[in-house]
């Protein structure tokens, strides 16, 4: 893997943690959801009116892509109203790697070098470090099902999207015209909230528009570096966004405690140079 991609990809995990952070942070998350599916059509159209139309056959892709991100976002809504920031977000993205590295060698042939699946199972290892002693503690069941759901809808669209932008004949009309497919998930948002939940605070429309702009910006880099680099690195990497959402739980959101963090830190960053070294 590049480094070129290698940069892109870190970049996007810290845009992806921040605009997670937006969702857990505001008191109308639902309508945040929705502001920010509005914010990847804005994207979606400046991208599509710049770039030749995708090609036939990777439409079935976006149109997959789209129905998974219902569930996606349903389920991330419920994740984040039930449980903390810090326990749901390492769940959900601890499992996506190591199943986007299994869907990718059976769909996409790709086989990792035994070094980086070792690189694989130690990032995901301390992802999941993250969460605490949720699978020990009184936390509902319900939360950790959620979360683990989220999980298999996150390496789902990763994987539909990396074949699909591979097939587009372009990277930019496939991520504009993904964009543009969000448009369904925002009507249904906004006739899921009601007439009378509909006029929102300025501060949650800004938060809501800026926060679709930082995740349309996180989600076209992944999935442009998808198109030239292996889908389980990708995906792997794109999840040290854990460790940007750890500090910014600590430090905006108050939550504890930070050696588990500093120690997570350490096992994710250990997984991603086993990585680097396997693709040397």
């Amino acid at each position: 893997m590049s480094l070129f991609a290698l940069a892109i990809v870190l970049s996007a995990a810290v845009l992806h943690a921040l605009w997670n952070a937006l969702v857990k942070s505001s008191t109308d998350r639902l309508a945040i959801l929705g502001l920010i599916s509005a914010g990847h059509v804005v994207l979606g159209v400046a991208l599509a009116l710049q770039s030749p139309m995708p090609s036939l056959e990777s439409w079935a892709y976006i149109a997959g892509s789209t129905v998974i991100h219902f569930g996606y976002y349903y389920l991330l809504f419920h994740s984040y109203r039930l449980g903390d920031l810090s326990h749901v977000y390492p769940i959900a993205r601890g499992m996506a790697p190591v199943l986007v590295a299994l869907g990718a060698q059976v769909f996409a042939g790709e086989s990792l070098h035994p070094l980086a699946w070792l690189g694989v199972l130690v990032a995901s290892g301390g992802i999941f470090l993250l969460s605490g002693n949720i699978f020990r503690s009184a936390v509902p069941s319900i939360v950790v099902l959620t979360a683990m759901a989220t999980g298999v809808m996150i390496a789902a669209y990763s994987l539909v999207d990396g074949l699909g932008v591979r097939v587009a004949g372009t990277e930019t009309g496939y991520i504009g015209w993904l964009f543009i497919s969000e448009v369904f998930v925002a009507a249904f948002i906004y006739l899921r909230l009601g007439a009378g939940n509909r006029h929102v605070s300025r501060k949650t429309l800004l938060m809501g528009l800026a926060g679709g702009l930082i995740s349309a910006a996180a989600y076209g880099l992944v999935i442009y570096a998808k198109s030239f680099s292996p889908l389980a690195m990708v995906s792997t990497l794109r999840e040290t966004s854990v460790v940007f959402a750890a500090v910014i739980g600590m430090v905006w959101l108050g939550e504890r405690p930070w050696k588990l963090r500093l120690a997570a830190t350490v096992i994710v960053a250990s997984g991603v140079v086993l990585m680097t070294l396997a693709s040397g």
